[in-house]
Formats: C-alpha cells, sequence, structure tokens
C-alpha cells in the first residue's frame, strides 16, 4: 500500500497552522471540484485533497497521521506498525461515509467508511428483505442554496442477476437543494437506495450536505462574513463602495471613522434559513496603500500633527 503525504498534497509544510490548511484547501477544492474543473483527473484529485483535509483539520487525527509520517513516510510499502490502533478509528469517527470511500491507506490507519449497503449482498439468503440503505456526500456551492434550480448526481446500486451474482449499476438523479441547508446535514430521499430482495422495498438514499469552501465568504451558521478592505482614508472620511454579495453587487456605505475590524450588516444578504434568511457581515480591514514618495510622507507627516492621537491608550489605562 503506497503512502500519502497528505501535506504534500495540500501543497503546505508540515508544521502548517490550522489556518494555511483550510486556505489551501479552499483553494485546491475549488480547482479540482468536478462540477467545475476542466482538469483531466479532476474526481481523483478532489478526492485525494478532501481526504488529505479530513485528517489535517482534526487535531487526533492529525498528530496519529504525523506519528505515522516518521515511522512509514519513506518506505515504499507502507504497512502500520504492529499493533497500531487508532484512537479516532474507536471512536468510531473513522473518515465521511462517501460512496467512493476514502482510499485503503486511509481506512487502514483510521477504519473504513463505507457507505452503508455498498458491500455485503453476496452472501444474503433469498428471502424477502428490504433493500439497504445508501448514503453519499452532495457537494453544494454557497450560490446553489439560493436557487431554484435543480443538481443532477450520481451514485451507485448493488445490482442482482438472475443467478443471484451482484454487480453495480450506475444511478441518477435530478435533485434540488432545499432551502436552509447546512455544511453536514443529512437529507433523506426515500425508495433512491439499494433494490430489495425478492419483493423487499428498495432502501433509501442519504445525501450528506458538503458546502463548498468560497473564495470571498465564510459561513457562520445562515450568515455570511466578507472581509472588506478599505484605505485609511475611506476609513476616516466615510465612503460608499461596490461589494460583492451570492446575489450580485450592491453599494455599501461605509461610515466616517470606521475602525478595522468592525462589522457592517447587510441584512437578508446571506445563505436562506429553515425560518429566516441570513444576513451578511463585511468585516472592515483597513489597508495601507503599497506605495509611497516624499510627497506622501510629508502628508502624513502633515496628518499626524493636525490628528495627534495615541492609539495605544488602552494598554496605560489598562496598566
Amino acid at each position: 500500500m503506497e503512502f500519502k503525504d497528505y501535506y504534500k498534497i495540500l501543497g503546505v509544510e508540515p508544521e502548517a497552522d490550522d489556518k494555511a490548511i483550510k486556505v489551501a484547501y479552499r483553494k485546491l477544492a475549488r480547482k479540482y471540484h468536478p462540477d467545475v474543473s476542466s482538469h483531466h483527473d479532476a474526481e481523483n484529485q478532489f478526492k485525494e485533497v478532501s481526504e488529505a483535509y479530513e485528517v489535517l483539520k482534526d487535531k487526533v487525527k492529525r498528530a496519529e497521521y504525523d506519528e505515522l509520517r516518521q515511522y512509514g513516510g519513506a518506505q515504499q510499502e507502507f504497512r502500520p506498525p504492529p499493533g497500531w490502533r487508532s484512537s479516532s478509528a474507536s471512536r468510531g469517527d473513522g473518515g465521511f461515509h462517501h460512496q467512493q470511500d476514502f482510499s485503503d491507506f486511509f481506512s487502514s490507519i483510521f477504519g473504513t467508511g463505507h457507505a452503508a449497503g455498498a458491500r455485503g449482498f453476496e452472501d444474503r439468503k433469498p428471502f424477502s428483505q428490504r433493500g439497504q440503505d445508501i448514503e453519499t456526500e452532495l457537494p453544494v456551492f454557497l450560490e446553489e442554496t439560493i436557487s431554484k434550480g435543480s443538481k443532477t448526481i450520481s451514485y451507485h446500486l448493488p445490482h442482482y442477476d438472475n443467478q443471484g451474482r451482484v454487480t453495480e449499476i450506475k444511478k441518477t438523479l435530478n435533485v434540488k437543494i432545499p432551502p436552509g441547508v447546512i455544511d453536514g446535514e443529512r437529507i433523506r430521499l426515500k425508495g433512491q437506495g439499494a433494490p430489495g430482495i425478492g419483493n423487499g422495498a428498495y432502501g433509501d438514499l442519504y445525501l450528506r450536505i458538503r458546502l463548498v469552501p468560497h473564495p470571498l465568504f465564510d459561513v457562520e451558521g445562515h450568515n455570511l462574513i466578507i472581509t472588506l478592505p478599505i484605505a485609511p482614508w475611506e476609513a476616516a472620511l466615510g465612503c460608499k463602495v461596490t461589494m460583492p454579495t451570492l446575489s450580485g453587487n450592491i453599494k455599501l456605505t461605509v461610515p466616517a471613522n470606521s475602525q478595522s475590524g468592525q462589522r457592517l450588516r447587510v441584512k437578508g444578504k446571506g445563505l436562506p434559513g429553515k425560518l429566516n434568511q441570513g444576513d451578511l457581515y463585511a468585516v472592515l480591514k483597513i489597508v495601507m496603500p503599497t506605495s509611497s514618495n516624499e510627497s506622501i510622507k510629508k502628508h502624513w507627516q502633515q496628518l499626524s500633527e493636525l490628528a495627534p492621537f495615541n492609539p495605544r491608550a488602552e494598554w496605560s489605562d489598562a496598566s
């Protein structure tokens, strides 16, 4: 079994912090997502990136992986050390319930996360029995949560021939994204799972919602967060800026004397909820010009003399 270097897959150093790992994952997930990527091997690349992030975002899994990485990273044919047992696998959280599963390498460390009913039909007795449930992930872009269209998904089901042999068939459905879905939510589609045995009913299909990371917006419940860069004079004097939302650009008023880190609320421009629409929050970030000259420096000096104040006055108050 080939050893997988999850740090290399995400393009980060082993010492990378959680933020760097999240940023790298967002970039690659967007690049290789099968719905938008033209890369010839996009689906496999997306799976590898998702698997790497599943391990490195979790402190327990990452610590276990780092330990094994020292042990087996240089081996051409990786085998877990004798007596190895992952604590995360023993807790039962070893991996996503993904229709295609993660790699054998992942399963050998953290345990299997096979979709319910994807295996084990060969030994069943020929009596009437309900079909197994199937669980698979449904990647959803933030833009899709506010649209009323449908999304095409494909998954595999076991199929029995007249001799009782099992093969897999591909099934395609058009699915409407329910309003108000959140990351990790589980949606049931009745009767869309594996076929029953004899006269048994079909099982159900469960879709696990995975919100695809967006390059601009963070998600907090049903609210969206965007960082809004502004110039120092815009913060001081106030301004109107053109700002993106999921449904198009808007004009946002930044009040005079705004502070870096201040949050401006745009009502109703977040994600749809079960009861109410979420909001969009613009977090102000004051950005200095990247270039300067003597004339500009002179004006900054004049400003410092005209409007003297101590931005660290609270330190004195605290002491």
